[in-house]
């Protein structure tokens, strides 16, 4: 390996473990703020759920973002450099203002524009970045849909209850945050196998696009560390600004989250957690009062969401400029 590849690598599991740090807080928000597991408690359950997660649903996501997005043969090192280092320093703004925004969009954002500028757009397999897209934009339509439906099935069933039922969500969470955290895990994870793995092919170490073992422990493990972390501004942002959350809320949110996340994961289509995590949350919310959710909130996220791609694709293209103007 040369000292380019194995700087890339470094960078793409710093990428991996701040996405753990940023996306650490969609995942456990609602299980802190519905009070059914105290906060390290909540982490560590989740860290552990993103470690194995990989290892069991397998690696369709990571040949998605590096098999089936860019042609391999028409880019190289320097271009995965600056699209990582475009979605770092993006993901560190967001998360030191707070902002819930999406790492999956910053990483596709930063692909897009140094390998525009770097390869040209030819080298952009339309097809897999129309399944990307796709999969970005359809997902959190979903949470907003299935949230809403799912909690006014609960609610039709549960209709009558005493009180005594928010002890039973707030149990029955420990299911929902393992299944949200199985799922958040094998999707997330793998965008950063993917682009290991195709520097790894575009430096000739390996002959074809195949995620080593290797790949799969260090990126199940940065993101893992990351979510053990936590990202505790934006924990705040996503478990109280929306509307007081209650353990019916939380349950209901994570098993729509899960249910979105994990089926795209298993046809290989890359997701935005933010995204689908905050869509359902609004569901959810909705399905209960629609006036109780603060929908200011939420078009502040959806502007962040709007801004990422354009804004990490011009950062990866001027970072290309300026790295072949320095180093040729």
């Amino acid at each position: 390996m040369t000292t380019v590849l194995i700087s890339m690598i470094v960078l793409a599991v710093i990428f991996d473990f701040l996405n753990g740090i940023h996306d650490s807080s969609n995942i456990v928000a609602t299980m802190i703020a519905s009070r059914a597991f105290s906060p390290r408690v909540a982490l560590g359950v989740t860290a552990i759920s993103h470690f194995i997660a990989p290892f069991i649903f397998g690696v369709a996501v990571a040949t998605t973002i590096g098999h089936e997005v860019v042609a391999a043969e028409a880019i190289t090192i320097n271009v995965l450099l600056a699209a990582l280092v475009s979605a770092i320093i993006w993901n560190l703004l967001t998360w030191f203002l707070g902002i819930p925004s999406s790492s999956s969009h910053a990483l596709v954002g930063g692909m897009i524009g140094a390998v525009g500028i770097g390869a040209g757009f030819d080298a952009i397999e339309l097809q897999g970045m129309e399944k990307i897209l796709l999969a970005l934009f359809i997902s959190p339509i979903l949470g907003l849909l299935l949230g809403f439906l799912f909690t006014r099935l609960i609610f039709f069933l549960a209709r009558g209850a005493t009180p005594k039922i928010n002890t039973f969500f707030k149990r029955s969470q420990i299911v929902s945050a393992i299944a949200l955290s199985l799922s958040h895990g094998t999707n997330d994870a793998q965008k950063t196998m993917g682009i290991i793995t195709l520097g790894l092919v575009v430096t000739g170490v390996i002959p074809s696009f195949e995620v080593p073992l290797w790949v799969i422990t260090i990126s199940a493990g940065a993101i893992a560390l990351g979510t053990a972390l936590g990202g505790w501004k934006l924990i705040k942002t996503l478990g109280s600004k929306f509307y007081k959350i209650r353990p019916v809320h939380g349950f209901s949110s994570q098993l729509t989250s899960a249910f979105v996340i994990l089926g795209a994961s298993i046809v290989g289509g890359p997701v935005s957690t933010t995204q689908v995590v905050s869509s359902s949350i609004m569901g959810v919310g909705s399905a209960d009062r629609v006036n109780m959710v603060r929908w200011g909130v939420a078009k502040e996220i959806m502007i962040a969401w709007l801004v990422t791609i354009p804004a990490t694709a011009v950062g990866a293209a001027g970072l290309y400029w300026i790295g072949e103007k320095i180093f040729g």
